[in-house]
């Protein structure tokens, strides 16, 4: 790189260096990210600073900073649309798959669409039948007809084609959409229809996958046999190759779940035990990475300032130097030159400070909310074993045998050591750490209000969703939703415009 005479070449090598170092060293890529921005600004060139922020985005990109990777790719997307389709062809791809993990399909379509038209002229079936199968999912969530069409549509391209991985996509995404439509046996035939293509011998999580829907869709129909067929196919692959995963913890789930149906108590509780060790892996993994996430983006955000700092700098030596000339004229004029950059030196101090004052403040917030999800985790894992010891404790009234009625009685014993009764106590207390006042203003607005009522009011105050609200309870979403109602009616809020959650927000 030293001996690179051009810009354009310095910038071009210096992401080359950066792309290697990145899932290694990301300081030092950060290094060579900075000397390749100096050198693409220098260039003077749009193509140059256009290829830059590409290559900036694809790297975000491999470490899931969506926002930052889609601003990227919107910023050399600026000097490439007016380009022939042919040069902007990868780059329109990687900006519509963006805007779809975004999940801004209307523009994601857009450009998938234009994608489309593009491939049909150069006559590739293969390449038409990945953009339609992308656009089936770009679909998926807004009309499940418009999916079922560009996922048909991509088969009928590769008929007689040899392209067996993007068939086993399609005919996945075929049975995902069949099981949203509720049309179990079409969805079953799909995915026999992917394990066929991907081999049933061709051991990877892909098939996995496959063999944990599968066993969920068996257990939904009562299929007890089956679902724990499948589901320990999806274990055994799934544990040597990704034990740690979702899809993994899914195929466990079923199996204990299966396990406790079958009344194999043994198997349940081994199954059990493993469903906890991997979520609570999970859960460790998922907070590391919103960690980092939040790490690059205030790196990439700071870098930005830093920059439009010295850009400000760079104006204002200008400007110093035309004010320098004109002092040499006017003594009076020096003096008040001066004076007005001691005030903006003044007021510049004042902003730092009061900057340094919300970040300060901000980070106090964000590791308060990392306490009360801890804490949520914990209440939803303690009412979860609760609701195993009720079954089991029925179970056991109905078993015959003193043996299956010791090995409950085991069971029971080692769930109710992980259990803690006073989850919400814990949970309580540390909401009241983040909002002091809010109990206090509703109750006294409010003084009927029950422990359970309370305990919504606050999870509606941390805007979770009916959903997450369920989830932590461990009640189901229509259980919440009338809680939700019965809340409003003691709330005396009658009005249906009237927000629950902003109703909430005002005591605190």
């Amino acid at each position: 790189m030293a001996q690179s005479n051009s810009d354009n070449e310095k910038s071009r090598l210096s992401m080359i260096i950066a792309s290697q170092l990145a899932k290694d060293d990301w300081q030092r890529a950060l290094h060579y990210i900075e000397l390749a921005e100096k050198s693409a600004l220098s260039s003077r060139s749009e193509k140059v600073k256009a290829d830059y922020y590409n290559a900036v985005a694809e790297i975000y990109s491999e470490k899931d900073a969506l926002d930052i990777t889609l601003e990227n790719f919107v910023k050399a997307y600026k000097y490439y649309q007016h380009r022939p389709l042919k040069e902007r062809y990868r780059l329109e791809n990687d900006l519509a798959i963006a805007y779809s993990e975004t999940q801004n399909y209307e523009k994601a379509l857009k450009i998938y669409h234009k994608i489309y038209k593009y491939d049909h002229t150069q006559k590739n079936p293969k390449n038409l039948a990945a953009v339609s199968n992308n656009i089936g999912m770009a679909w998926r969530s807004k009309n499940l007809d418009s999916s079922f069409y560009y996922f048909n549509n991509s088969l009928q391209l590769l008929e007689g084609i040899e392209y067996p991985y993007l068939k086993f996509l399609i005919y996945t995404n075929l049975a995902k959409s069949y099981l949203i439509k509720d049309e179990d046996e079409t969805a079953k035939h799909y995915f026999h229809r992917a394990i066929n293509e991907i081999g049933p011998n061709n051991i990877n999580s892909d098939l996995g996958w496959v063999y944990g829907e599968f066993s969920e869709l068996y257990l939904k129909n009562g299929k007890i046999d089956s679902a724990i067929y499948y589901s320990k196919n999806a274990v055994a692959i799934l544990d040597s190759l990704a034990p740690f995963t979702v899809i993994n913890r899914n195929a466990v789930e079923v199996l204990y779940k299966a396990y406790i149906k079958k009344e194999d108590f043994k198997n349940a509780s081994k199954n059990l035990e493993k469903f906890f060790a991997i979520s609570d892996s999970l859960n460790i993994e998922d907070r590391k990475a919103k960690v980092q996430k939040i790490i690059l983006e205030e790196e990439y955000r700071t870098k930005d300032k830093i920059r439009e700092l010295e850009e400000s700098k760079s104006r204002l030596n200008f400007y110093i130097l035309i004010l320098a000339l004109v002092v040499l004229l006017l003594i009076l004029g020096i003096i008040l030159y001066r004076y007005r950059n001691k005030l903006k030196r003044t007021d510049l101090e004042k902003e730092l400070f009061i900057s340094k004052q919300k970040e300060l403040n901000s980070n106090l917030e964000l590791k308060n909310k990392e306490l009360i999800g801890k804490a949520m985790i914990e209440l939803h894992r303690t009412e979860l074993i609760e609701d195993i010891l009720k079954d089991l404790k029925e179970v056991r009234l109905k078993a015959s045998k003193k043996e299956t009625q010791s090995a409950i009685d085991f069971i029971v014993k080692r769930l109710k050591r992980d259990t803690s009764p006073n989850i919400w106590d814990e949970f309580e207390l540390r909401f009241k750490e983040v909002h002091e006042s809010f109990y206090t203003n509703l109750c006294e607005k409010h003084p009927d209000l029950t422990p359970k009522d309370k305990r919504l009011c606050a999870l509606l105050k941390l805007n979770l969703t009916t959903k997450e609200i369920a989830q932590v309870m461990g009640q189901s979403t229509k259980s919440v939703e009338s809680a939700r109602i019965r809340l409003r009616k003691k709330l005396d809020i009658t009005n249906s415009q009237t927000d629950l959650s902003s109703y909430l927000s005002n005591f605190g």
